[in-house]
């Protein structure tokens, strides 16, 4: 796996990170904290940076949301080196690079299709993690592995990829070592769900392989979602990305943003600050200056460190 001392990146090589919105409404703080950082990150080892909207949903996803994204973000300095709105950038137009990549995945007797009603499996006594998540109990799952389980033709089905015990183990910038036991933390995970939609921990690996990202920076809720990813870069033979999971914002009743927090989205702030203040605000809240005074996102380039971000979950504005 890559280390994060610059050092030991090989001669020549372009670091490349990404910031990967879903276009279903406007940005909200947190949102823009995570580009922010992951932008901050590339720029400092003179890397290039892309944004990949992921409109997989295609009920919420909206073309007027993209462009206000990326609107922000050139408002805020944080300008993409390729991506964008560029269609082949957006994760709608890459349906054939999720199917060759499960048919590879199928093709070493890994996936199975799961039948299994969303009733079913939130029943009661389904094993649930500690965020909630429902730990597929392995229902559908053919008796050994490997195994070529044809898909029924008239039932709706998901497909699931089968996932051994034992320990795995990545390594964030933030928090370091994360382990944890991918069969009885996780269970087999969807691939590509019962309605044919492309599951996220699939088309994020296939994303990032393809564009050569290298450096992955997002919400510390995301840092589980490392092992079930690096477990499919293992089995594709794609180069495992460097993590950074940074502490997610929260609002003053202690919940992590969302799209409907209005005081903290884009549309609010940009009409009561400058992109300084906000850029100078994050800065304070995430340990990169001693204070919040307004900055421009290209000064806090020439001097970030990952040390200075806090190895929390949350951070309350």
């Amino acid at each position: 796996m890559q280390t994060i001392d610059s050092a030991n990146i090989e001669t020549g090589h372009v670091p490349i990170g990404r910031f990967a919105p879903s276009p279903t409404g406007r940005m909200h703080l947190g949102n823009v904290a995570a580009a922010l950082i992951s932008w901050l990150s590339v720029k400092s080892r003179h890397g290039r940076w892309i944004v990949r909207m992921e409109d997989l949903d295609a009920g919420r996803s909206r073309q007027e949301y993209a462009e206000a994204i990326v609107d922000d973000l050139g408002w805020l300095g944080l300008e993409p080196d390729s991506g964008g709105l560029d269609p082949q950038y957006r994760q709608s137009s890459r349906h054939a690079l999720y199917e060759e990549a499960l048919g590879k995945l199928r093709s070493f007797g890994l996936v199975y299709p799961c039948m299994c009603t969303r009733a079913e499996l939130h029943a009661v006594g389904a094993p649930h993690a500690s965020d909630g998540r429902v730990i597929y109990g392995g229902r559908c799952r053919p008796a050994g592995f490997p195994a070529v389980v044809p898909e029924p033709a008239d039932l709706p089905h998901a497909l699931r990829l089968y996932v051994p015990g034992g320990v795995r183990t990545v390594r964030d910038m933030v928090f370091g070592p994360y382990r944890a036991d991918l069969a009885a933390d996780f269970g087999d995970f969807v691939l590509r769900r019962a309605d044919g939609a492309w599951a996220y921990q699939l088309a994020v690996v296939v994303d990032d392989a393809d564009m050569g990202v290298d450096e992955v920076v997002r919400g510390a809720d995301l840092l589980s979602s490392a092992l079930p990813q690096n477990y499919i870069c293992e089995l594709l033979g794609y180069r495992e990305p460097v993590y950074g999971h940074i502490p997610v914002l929260c609002n003053s009743a202690g919940r992590r943003l969302s799209k409907r927090d209005g005081d903290a989205s884009m549309e609010h702030l940009r009409a009561v600050c400058t992109a300084e203040e906000i850029i100078g605000r994050l800065a304070f809240l995430y340990g990169l200056r001693p204070d919040a005074a307004p900055v421009a996102a290209a000064e806090l380039a020439m001097d970030f460190s990952w040390h200075n971000i806090p190895a929390k979950e949350c951070i309350c504005l």
